[in-house]
């Protein structure tokens, strides 16, 4: 388990300078400063999400990644996730193609049909479309990845002949996952399409998870596709000391919980709540060895090849922001491999 692969995750959350929000300019720019300094410390993914939110400034993470790019020099560029329901698959793959070549091979395209559904009104798709915009749509992109003109019919976009898409990557395959945040059915259409598998693990003891990575290998093996390393993403955050890190995560993650919370029926965060999650459940919160402890845990009882710390939830302190980066980076990362090791 010492080939882990260890990355970070931000939505662009939009975060508090002097006690006041930046812009969203200045989220942008504060997000690709975060990952030049992960480059730095060795991290190896950078994940971008999209969302369409006032509290989130990234809604074209290609474009962010492209940015990265131009700055760092290994780090893996992904977006956590691309929702492809509301968005063109070939101008998502030719976008995607365009990070590759830019940043030598580093794209990471994650797919997903997201976790919000603003996308969907903004870009003229109808919700009760929903199901059969993904299916469709991933089913396109899957025949994209082989760079070869596409013959394609279906009922959410124009039909494609023999079309050939550019640019091509040097690698001959973009390297494409499928975000899914629990529903057995999307985990054994991303088995079918014999793709890497991203679960999103929000809530809950991590073990309660052990049924779909199962699921999803039975399932390759029983359709003869690919099977990959199951990769999982959680949110933390990482401070100095355990009490500093819950102290800064805990009031602007209940403010954006609840916002969310009050349009899903869901009722408020209590901290009691919040600090079962932080001591048996999927937040890692903490000074770097307790949130180090947690992730080896979460891996070996999963056994996922992949770990992503989704670091940012809501207006935390930009400065507390980068500081959770740097002891990720470079204390977090070594003593989950560590620990792995012995």
């Amino acid at each position: 388990m010492t080939d882990l692969v260890i990355g970070l995750d931000t939505f662009g959350d939009v975060p508090e300078r002097n006690g006041a929000p930046v812009s969203h300019a200045a989220a942008i720019r504060q997000v690709i400063d975060e990952a030049v300094l992960a480059d730095e410390l060795g991290v190896d993914v950078i994940a971008v999400g999209e969302h369409h939110r006032p509290e989130y400034s990234v809604s074209a993470p290609e474009t962010v990644l492209a940015a990265i790019a131009s700055r760092t020099s290994r780090i893996k560029l992904a977006s956590g996730v691309t929702v492809l329901s509301s968005d063109d698959p070939v101008r998502v793959f030719q976008r995607f193609a365009t990070v590759d070549a830019v940043s030598n091979g580093r794209a990471q395209a994650i797919l997903g049909r997201g976790s919000f559904t603003e996308s969907f009104p903004l870009f003229g798709y109808d919700l009760a479309d929903y199901d059969v915009l993904f299916e469709e749509k991933l089913d396109l992109f899957v025949k994209l990845l082989d760079e070869k003109p596409v013959t394609w019919k279906g009922t959410t976009r124009a039909a494609l002949h023999n079309a050939d898409v550019f640019p091509k990557t040097d690698g001959g395959r973009l390297d494409t996952w499928v975000g899914v945040g629990g529903s057995p059915q999307s985990v054994v259409r991303t088995a079918r399409h014999g793709l890497p598998l991203m679960l999103a693990i929000i809530g809950g003891n991590p073990a309660r998870f052990a049924p779909y990575i199962d699921l999803y290998q039975r399932a390759t093996e029983q359709l003869g596709t690919a099977a990959h390393p199951v990769g999982m993403h959680s949110p933390g955050f990482v401070a100095d000391t355990d009490e500093e890190a819950k102290e800064l995560f805990f009031p602007p993650y209940k403010v954006i919980r609840d916002r969310i919370g009050a349009l899903r029926g869901w009722p408020p965060l209590r901290r009691a709540e919040f600090d079962a999650e932080v001591e048996n459940g999927s937040l890692y919160i903490g000074a770097p060895e307790t949130v180090a402890r947690k992730i080896a845990t979460a891996v070996k009882t999963l056994s996922v090849g992949r770990f992503d710390m989704i670091y940012s939830s809501g207006a935390q302190p930009a400065e507390a922001r980068m500081r959770a980066v740097e002891l990720f980076g470079a204390k977090v990362v070594p003593m989950v491999r560590d620990i792995l090791a012995g």
